[in-house]
């Protein structure tokens, strides 16, 4: 029973920690109070699930809202907050965040091509940044059931038209198993687990 040598994790085609960053987009009050397509208190959990993992394997996390400044909605909700108290948030008015100059940026900055992306609503905040991220070289990764749509056709639409544009789908249980990759892995594996396996937890 013994590993492989460990491929290049920066060259590596599969999600490492260290070729991947994390956005989160719009995860605020009203946005996940208007999701339809799953089950919100299962949305909720799913994405506490996906920004304990970025934080375990430390990926860069670019975390925006939208309207806060404007008085018009609140901050990102308290469950994501408590696990990312010291995360920036970029703030903007745009309906497509790849159109804000300093979420652009800060995306760039991480110096990753390989995205994972999460954010309400799926038809919208996830899918216009998608797509033009897509045509900028970048490889995006949605977590399917870590997002959510006004409805089940509104979901199931965009994600059919950012994985026609290129987008790979994931769930948030594969993005674990993908970032851990090897339970001999030991200085991940702990966290990985309780994350992995607290789902009826939260």
């Amino acid at each position: 029973m013994t590993s492989l040598p460990a491929r290049d994790p920066t060259t590596d085609p599969l999600l490492t920690p260290q070729n991947s960053a994390l956005i989160v987009i719009d995860y605020q009050p009203v946005q996940v109070t208007s999701i339809a397509s799953m089950d919100r208190h299962a949305l909720v959990d799913n994405i506490v699930s996906v920004v304990k993992l970025a934080r375990l394997f430390q990926l860069p996390i670019v975390l925006s809202t939208v309207n806060v400044a404007t008085g018009k909605n609140a901050p990102t909700i308290h469950q994501i907050r408590d696990v990312l108290p010291d995360v920036r948030e970029y703030d903007r008015t745009q309906i497509n965040a790849w159109e804000d100059r300093e979420f652009q940026a800060a995306v760039k900055a991480t110096g990753r091509r390989k995205i994972v992306m999460t954010a309400l609503w799926t038809e919208a905040c996830l899918t216009f940044p998608t797509l033009d991220m897509l045509r900028e070289g970048y490889e995006v990764y949605p977590v399917v059931d870590a997002v959510g749509g006004t409805s089940g056709e509104a979901h199931r639409a965009a994600l059919e038209r950012v994985q026609q544009a290129g987008a790979h789908l994931i769930s948030w249980v594969q993005l674990a198993c993908e970032l851990q990759r090897d339970w001999n892995r030991a200085g991940t594996a702990k966290e990985f687990a309780e994350i992995l396996f607290a789902v009826e937890g939260h």
